[in-house]
């Protein structure tokens, strides 16, 4: 775990005092929002077990969600809607969910640390950091927390819509969610201008 403050504590060295994590979860998905996760831990902490939650298995997430939100300085989750990224495309549409979760930190954080190597749509000071998630405790936290808020959504979408099976592949394009699409047509919360090879 404290290799993933290695790299934040070199920003630190520059001179910053509070930096934040940004990431998101759910841009793939053929339904579903797109969910992004904001986090200032503070500086040093460790989280047992805290990883890229792709790395990490739902009940490791879930396990980490509560211990992340409890011991946070400060945290934010936002979507943006199925209607949103429709509207925006999927890109502009997690800047919209980033910016959302950076909205709700208190204290504001000198500089926003955003998983990926695209951040033009961020409205905050912010840096670019591939692979942050494996690489930043503060990103990491946001990994699981967008991750885990999302999926959770997803299930709840699940008991609306069984016939998707939404609580197995959570609007990811498995070979499952192609044959409920065909049999059943688009849900509303389908994202149609993923499934153009579809209904194209």
């Amino acid at each position: 775990m404290t290799e993933l403050w290695t790299l934040e504590n070199e920003i630190y060295a520059e001179g910053f005092s509070l930096l934040c994590g940004v990431d998101e979860a759910g841009r793939g998905p053929l339904a579903g929002p797109v969910c992004a996760a904001a986090v200032i831990l503070p500086r040093g902490l460790e989280i047992e077990g805290l990883n890229d939650s792709k790395k990490l298995t739902e009940k490791k997430r879930e396990a980490l969600y509560d211990p992340i939100r409890e011991q946070a300085i400060a945290y934010g989750i936002a979507f943006a809607s199925v209607e949103e990224i429709e509207e925006l495309n999927i890109l502009n549409a997690t800047f919209l969910a980033m910016n959302r979760a950076l909205e709700q930190l208190s204290p504001v954080p000198e500089l926003a640390l955003i998983d990926g190597n695209r951040s033009t749509g961020i409205r905050f000071a912010s840096r670019c950091i591939v692979k942050g998630d494996a690489r930043c405790a503060d990103i990491a936290a946001a990994s699981v927390l967008a991750k885990v808020t999302r999926d959770r959504y997803m299930l709840e979408m699940a008991e609306k819509y069984p016939e998707y099976h939404f609580e197995q592949h959570k609007g990811y394009g498995t070979k499952l969610h192609y044959d409920a699409l065909r049999a059943y047509g688009p849900s509303p919360i389908h994202r149609m201008s993923f499934l153009k090879k579809l209904y194209g």
